[in-house]
Order: structure tokens, then C-alpha cells, then sequence
């Protein structure tokens, strides 16, 4: 294959479509010079998951087929850029559920076989870190992020493109499955993160001294044992208010993922702290995390809700620096599921 069209060096003016189907969203964008976003298209499953309490993953691979080429046509239109300016074609190639991912590998790999442009698989975890730096892009590394979402709590420093350090992760349960399954137990629907959030709001926070595991212990997270707690609270106490159980639960949750990091800025000496994943999107985290970057004087994002959740201007991002870096993803990739973020030695 030749890839005339990039022996040029990668500039601000490459533009990369971008897909992102690791999960339950259907997303396309146009990305330039890996932070100008030319356009962002998402379709989101929940309604068709809505019904089986979370994510069927057959339902999602299927509703990939169908939603795809619109989204990606319509980003393509609302981006005002003409199908030959494009220059690279990306895709979500893991970690994520296989059928879902292979939907949009198939169909970045068409695309860029088709226009004879370069293909990126890329890191969805990876991703996440360049969706704050969309909105911020003049942040000064190395940062701190704190990336918490329904499969994943991990603490990143973040020392260059292409740099990552492990700080902490969750040792059982992430921060978004604890919320998802303390919803489904108090019977309050789906997606769980989103109506805790909302409920939370009419309760207190401190009616009930849920424990905050590990708080003070390293950098790791432990979820699971709060999530057991709050099912046995309310199992010996069933007239609590649920409003007041939500809001608990979450000023538990928040208050260790707040402190946790807090410590990994201190110990590393990050000059900025960025949140990111789905949960960023809850509103107690937003303000506790904003505060406590206000409160130690360092430089803080918290994206908007739109960067929180999954996209493909994140994709389009990540994909123009790996790119720049690695250059193109051979076209006889796979997805991986399983994929991990790449890591530099020494992390946790």
C-alpha cells in the first residue's frame, strides 16, 4: 500500500476521521493537527440497553452495523471538509467488547484502503487522556490524571506524548461499576452513575458512615467492599431514605478518589491535575476535584460532559500523535479486547 499522501511530516493541518465503537456509543469525528475539532458525532445505545439493566454486547455490535455509516457521514458533512482532504482514518481497536470494536475496525480499515491513506488502531484508555487536552491543549506536563469510568480507576502521570506511569489502579471493582451496581440494587435504573448523580442531590451526604477503603493506603482503589456495605446497610435498615443512601455512597466514593488524587499530584510534583472517563461526569466529583486543584494552587481540567463520556474527537486525537510517533497501524491488526495502556518501567 502506498501511503504517498503522508511522506510529508505530520502537521496541523493532518486531518484524521476517527471512529470510536468500543462500547454502547457510536462516534465519528474530524480532527486537524491532533486538537482542533472539526466535528464530533455520537449515538448513544442507552435507550436500546436500557431495558436489560446494562450493556448486551450483541445488541451493542448490532446496533454498531446499522447507526455507523450515517454517523460517520454526517460527521464528515458537518465538518465541512471534503472526503480527499482527510489523511488518516482511526479507529478504537481495545480495550472494549469484541463484536463492538471489530464493527469499527472493519470499517476504518475500509475507509482508509478505499481513499489510500493510512489507518491508526488506537488505545481507548490512551484516549482518554488527550479528551481534556482537547479543551485545554496548553496544559504543562507532566500532568496527573485521574481517568474513572464503569470499567476502569486508574491514576496516570502523564510525563509526555506517548509517556504514561501507572500510579494506582482499582484493585476490584472500578468507580463506575460500584455505581452501576448500587443503582441496580436500589432499584433506581440505568445507567447507574447518571441517576445516582441525580438522586444524590435530594439527599444527605453524611446520614451514613460508608467506609473509604485504602483511603489513606498508597495509591490503589478498592470499591467493592463500599458496594458491599451499602447492600447490607440497607438490607438491616430497608425504610432509609434512598436519596440519603445515594448521597452517601457518592461522598464516599468521591472523597477517596478526590484524596487519592491529591497524593499522586504531590508525590510526582504534576504541575496540572485533568479528570477524565465517564464518571468525570458526575456532578459532586466535578466541583470536589476543581476545589481541591484551586485549593493546592495547581493547574486543573475538568472537561466538559461531552469529553467525559466516549467519543471519537478523543480517538482523532490520540490517533494524530500515535501517527506522528509510530506512524500507521499495519492493516492486518485485529481488535483487542484485553488491550492495556501502554506503559513506560516503573509503574505501580
Amino acid at each position: 500500500m502506498n501511503f504517498g499522501k503522508h511522506l510529508r511530516p505530520i502537521d496541523d493541518s493532518t486531518v484524521v476521521l476517527a471512529i470510536e465503537t468500543s462500547c454502547d456509543e457510536t462516534a465519528a469525528s474530524l480532527v486537524m493537527g491532533g486538537r482542533d475539532v472539526l466535528s464530533s458525532v455520537v449515538s448513544s445505545q442507552i435507550d436500546l440497553h436500557a431495558q436489560y439493566g446494562g450493556v448486551v454486547p450483541e445488541i451493542a455490535g448490532r446496533a454498531h452495523l446499522d447507526l455507523l455509516n450515517p454517523v460517520v457521514a454526517r460527521a464528515i458533512v458537518e465538518s465541512g471538509v471534503d472526503e480527499s482532504r482527510i489523511d488518516a482514518v482511526a479507529a478504537t481497536h481495545g480495550p472494549g467488547l469484541i463484536g463492538a470494536l471489530l464493527v469499527g475496525v472493519a470499517a476504518a480499515k475500509s475507509l482508509a484502503l478505499t481513499w489510500d491513506v493510512p489507518y491508526i488502531g488506537v488505545n481507548h484508555l490512551e484516549a482518554h487522556l488527550y479528551a481534556g487536552l482537547l479543551e485545554k491543549p496548553d496544559l504543562q506536563l507532566p500532568l496527573v490524571v485521574l481517568l474513572v469510568s464503569g470499567g476502569h480507576t486508574m491514576l496516570i502521570e502523564m510525563r509526555g506524548h506517548g509517556e504514561y506511569r501507572l500510579l494506582g489502579r482499582t484493585i476490584d471493582d472500578a468507580a463506575g461499576e460500584a455505581f452501576d451496581k448500587v443503582a441496580r440494587f436500589l432499584d433506581l435504573g440505568y445507567p447507574g452513575g447518571p441517576v445516582v448523580d441525580a438522586i444524590a442531590r435530594e439527599g444527605d451526604p453524611n446520614a451514613i458512615d460508608f467506609p473509604r477503603a485504602m483511603r489513606n493506603d498508597g495509591l490503589d482503589f478498592s470499591f467493592s467492599g463500599l458496594k458491599t456495605s451499602v447492600i447490607n446497610f440497607v438490607r438491616k435498615n430497608p425504610k432509609v431514605r434512598t436519596a440519603d443512601v445515594a448521597a452517601s455512597f457518592q461522598a464516599a466514593v468521591v472523597d477517596v478518589l478526590v484524596h487519592k488524587a491529591r497524593r499522586a499530584a504531590e508525590s510526582v510534583g504534576a504541575r496540572g491535575v485533568v479528570l477524565g472517563g465517564g464518571v468525570a461526569a458526575n456532578s459532586l466529583l466535578r466541583e470536589r476535584f476543581a476545589a481541591m486543584c484551586a485549593e493546592d494552587g495547581r493547574d486543573c481540567l475538568v472537561p466538559s460532559r461531552a469529553m467525559c463520556t466516549d467519543n471519537a474527537a478523543m480517538i482523532g486525537a490520540a490517533a494524530w500523535y500515535r501517527l506522528r510517533s509510530d506512524g500507521p497501524t499495519a492493516l492486518d491488526s485485529g481488535a483487542h479486547p484485553n488491550l492495556r495502556l501502554p506503559l513506560i518501567e516503573g509503574s505501580a
